[in-house]
């Protein structure tokens, strides 16, 4: 799995998930084998390989354990960019995009110095050309900034906003309006994603839940399963083989 601010590829076991929620838009792919996919307001359909957008509830249930995933923080792309490459995506067949993804694995195996790796040459590797970044006002990027390189730390709507020197109300409508997320749903999903940078370690699971900004081991299992679908413990034990490269900040961690 590699692992950067505003990317992620992960390779490897997904088991048998519940519903999820991810705070990312994904492609997805098997590694072999069939994924059959339900999402909420749609049938159930068997696919090689599929797109799903941000904060979209769904299930997968494949036939081979291993899967291809590939996230992107949509807030980091501009908004045309990202739905150019859903539709583009979405209109390739969908052996196509399994062999799209599964030799973007390859590539990504191959490439030297993974931890240097920045979303430009990610985007490169992964769909061919960089994905232009989102236009956002400073002062929003800087509370993204904080709230991705800090998730454990409590920063409140009130703290974010005294940080960008705006009213409460203000700051939250500026907030969803330059990253197209509300703050609370996005503070949630990155205290969520940064347990990705511990997933293949042995570690005291409520140790962690504190370290990642959860008040206690409920709140951070209840969180965990609703944004990917399984148990942080199952998390973990699927992850053990993991190879886990990081970039960005979570490298400097």
């Amino acid at each position: 799995m590699l692992v950067g601010p505003e990317r992620v590829f992960y390779a490897g076991l997904l088991g048998r998930p519940k519903q999820r929620t991810l705070g990312a838009f994904i492609a997805f792919a098997s590694m072999e084998g069939r994924l059959r996919i339900r999402a909420a307001g749609a049938p159930e359909r068997s696919v090689e390989a599929a797109i799903m957008p941000a904060y979209a509830q769904h299930s997968i249930d494949p036939e081979h354990p291993s899967v291809i995933g590939v996230l992107v923080e949509p807030e980091s792309v501009d908004p045309d960019a990202l739905a150019r490459l859903s539709a583009e995506l979405s209109a390739l067949d969908e052996a196509v995009l399994a062999r799209r993804l599964r030799e973007a694995y390859h590539r990504l195996r191959a490439a030297p110095a993974k931890q240097a790796m920045d979303a430009t040459a990610f985007d490169t590797a992964v769909f061919g050309a960089p994905l232009a970044p989102r236009r956002m006002d400073p002062r929003i990027r800087r509370v993204l900034a904080l709230l991705g390189d800090n998730p454990g730390e409590p920063l409140t709507a009130a703290d974010c906003a005294a940080l960008a020197n705006l009213s409460v109300s203000r700051f939250l409508h500026l907030f969803k309006q330059e990253t197209g997320i509300a703050f609370r749903a996005c503070r949630a999903w990155k205290r969520a994603r940064h347990l990705l940078n511990f997933a293949n370690e042995t570690i005291n699971m409520a140790h962690l839940a504190l370290d990642i900004g959860y008040p206690d081991s409920t709140h951070f299992s209840h969180s965990i399963r609703r944004f990917y679908g399984l148990k942080p413990r199952a998390i973990f034990s699927g992850s053990r083989e993991l190879e886990i490269f990081r970039s960005g900040a979570a490298a400097r961690a």
